[in-house]
């Protein structure tokens, strides 16, 4: 049985079923329902076949949703609710009533106007039309002069987000990037058109989980965090002031955080040895898609899903890959324990034979099968090139060495790895971005020496351009980003290679503790008055079961990352969750990044507009 949906996905899942799904299901009509790319993929990451079941959809109620798939593909014959894509050419079938849960976009409206364009030849009987945000005037108009006849329901739902998991979330706009931070827009109005975007969508958000947050951000040399927390303290009051449902006027029990990516440079260049974090950097893993072969000569390639459906995902994703790569083969010795079906040395062909010889534990072998695979995978990398980098890299992040002695000469400790032929120009690219950082910037002639003897000027705008983040490069380069003082943790037991923990929950703890410098970070909007430590409590233990239940009617602390977030800082939020039991951390950003990715978007920068990718708008 597939896991409950968890956090983010659930309150998701509860808005679109009593905003959309509960409006029709009393109705005993057949209906189309018709979805863009942006309502397929939010569904998909909140609904499943289960849900559905669950609320009573059977039967002439039932919908099949082809989720994480074209929607274009075959549904059963007796569905009673066909679901179909807008953009595309469809069969009318005019004798029944049509659901849009569809985004405020001309695509998307130019596709509902056009199953109604002619009364005399529409698609359907009828329209109840979902936006998942404000439909401007401009569209609201057009559709009104079109086909307001056929329309017989028209509702602003407000989700215009995706609960990534069950405590992230994204905005799924990766072109922001680009257009908050390159020097070829400065003067344009690009910036503050995408600031105004990402503050009305952080809305969203903050209405789902009903809450209206004191919002706070992180002073530096740019006003990027300061004007995201500004619109998004105006789009809170203006929300709140208008939305005639909500029975929340003052400000909840929590905090919004906007930080700056170049608040903390270094934990997205940094190897990272726990699994979700080293499985997204090191293997070739597209939309949260793992691909792999059965092992021998007529292996087939597969697919894995990782998502939140799989407990095991969820169990080992924050984990260091030394612990995964003893604990996966235990789960496997124990699922094979219950037959003798296999003896000796576990392989991935063997327990492939097992599968078939035990059906009843076939998908809980499957799902073991797929991440042994990927930790096997992410360790031939490890073991291969990454394990010399991770030594270099913790020294120069952190300034000491495994034992504690302060790194004296850093370009001591970089040279190995320039010098080493087996790493590519990218780890080197890291390395070298890693001394930058630990040393505040280095001279002219340092860089131009380092870039021309390691043979990567085609890339070294992937270095330069991390001055327009306001990361000093050159060191006569003036930044006013003050280093965050970080918290003693010698004493927390880790991992040698890995050391460093992202800034990033150093200020989560902070903010539950009531530990914030209010001059470093100050509020747009009054402090909660109920927000204090003396409720955060510091659970080091795991927290209890009501502690967990607690947390959901106390304090809640968003943060969001202008520019994108790490995995590593993604899993910032579920450890300081369960260290603090009065206090649930929800994390998200414009987008989810990769180190490889992340160093592409630095070097794109500087490059005109008509050369980078935009989103279609």
């Amino acid at each position: 049985m597939a896991p409950a949906v968890r956090g983010l996905k659930s309150f998701v899942w509860q808005k679109l079923k009593s905003a959309v799904f509960d409006d029709f299901t009393k109705e005993e009509e057949w209906k189309v329902m018709l979805l863009d790319d942006y309502t397929t993929k939010l569904l998909s990451l909140c609904c499943k076949m289960t849900d559905l079941l669950a609320e009573g959809v059977t039967g002439k109620n039932q919908i099949f949703l082809c989720l994480r798939a074209q929607i274009s593909l075959f549904f059963p014959k007796d569905c009673s609710k066909v679901v179909e894509n807008v953009y595309k050419t469809r069969e009318p079938v005019p004798h029944m009533k049509a659901i849009y849960l569809i985004t405020p976009t001309k695509k998307s409206v130019d596709g509902l106007i056009d199953d109604f364009i002619n009364k005399s030849s529409s698609r359907y009987k009828a329209a109840y039309v979902y936006f998942t945000d404000f439909c401007p005037d401009s569209l609201f108009n057009k559709i009104k002069a079109s086909c307001a006849k056929s329309i017989k329901k028209c509702k602003e739902i407000n989700i215009s987000f995706f609960p990534y998991e069950s405590q992230v979330f994204t905005l799924n706009i990766p072109d922001a990037f680009y257009r908050c931070y390159s020097p070829t827009l400065e003067k344009t109005k690009e910036k503050d058109a995408v600031l105004q975007v990402m503050a009305e969508q952080i809305v969203t958000l903050c209405a789902t989980l009903d809450e209206n947050p004191g919002v706070r951000y992180k002073s530096g040399p740019s006003d990027r965090a300061r004007k995201l927390a500004q619109l998004v303290e105006k789009s809170l009051e203006n929300y709140y002031k208008t939305d005639e449902r909500s029975q929340i006027k003052a400000k909840t029990h929590s905090q919004l955080i906007i930080i700056d990516r170049g608040f903390d440079p270094v934990s997205t260049v940094l190897h990272e040895l726990t699994f979700q974090a080293m499985a997204y950097d090191l293997l070739p893993i597209e939309n949260d898609t793992y691909k792999y072969k059965t092992e021998g000569s007529g292996g087939k390639e597969k697919e894995a899903i990782l998502e939140e459906d799989d407990d095991l995902w969820v169990k080992m994703r924050h984990k260091h890959i030394a612990d995964v790569i003893e604990e996966i083969p235990k789960l496997l010795k124990d699922a094979s324990s219950k037959t003798k079906a296999t003896e000796g040395k576990l392989s991935i062909s063997a327990l492939s034979q097992l599968m078939k010889k035990m059906p009843l534990y076939r998908k809980e072998i499957s799902k073991q099968v797929v991440h042994l695979s990927i930790a096997e995978d992410c360790m031939s990398k490890f073991k291969s090139n990454i394990e010399r980098l991770c030594k270099t890299e913790q020294d120069l992040a952190l300034g000491t060495d495994a034992e504690g002695e302060k790194v004296k000469d850093s370009m001591r400790v970089l040279l190995p790895v320039l010098l080493n032929k087996s790493h590519d120009s990218y780890d080197k690219i890291r390395a070298i971005l890693l001394y930058i950082f630990s040393t505040n910037g280095t001279t002219q002639e340092n860089l131009d020496k380092l870039i021309q003897n390691v043979h990567i000027e085609s890339d070294s705008d992937m270095i330069r351009n991390w001055k327009y983040l306001d990361v000093p490069v050159i060191s006569s380069f003036v930044s006013q980003q003050n280093k965050y003082i970080r918290r003693d943790r010698s004493k927390e037991e880790t991992f040698q290679l890995s050391r460093w923990t992202p800034v990033i929950k150093d200020v989560m703890e902070d903010a539950i503790e009531n530990k914030l410098d209010s001059k470093d970070w100050p509020y747009c909007s009054r402090c909660p008055p109920t927000w204090n430590g003396s409720g955060a409590v510091s659970a080091r233990q795991k927290p209890r079961a009501s502690q967990r239940e607690e947390r959901r009617s106390s304090a809640r602390l968003i943060v969001f990352v202008i520019g994108g977030v790490t995995y590593s800082e993604t899993r910032c939020a579920y450890q300081v969750s369960e260290a603090y039991a009065s206090c649930e951390v929800v994390i998200g950003s414009t987008h989810i990044l990769t180190p490889r990715k992340l160093l592409e978007d630095v070097k794109s920068l500087s490059k005109p507009k008509d050369m980078v990718w935009m989103k279609d708008e």
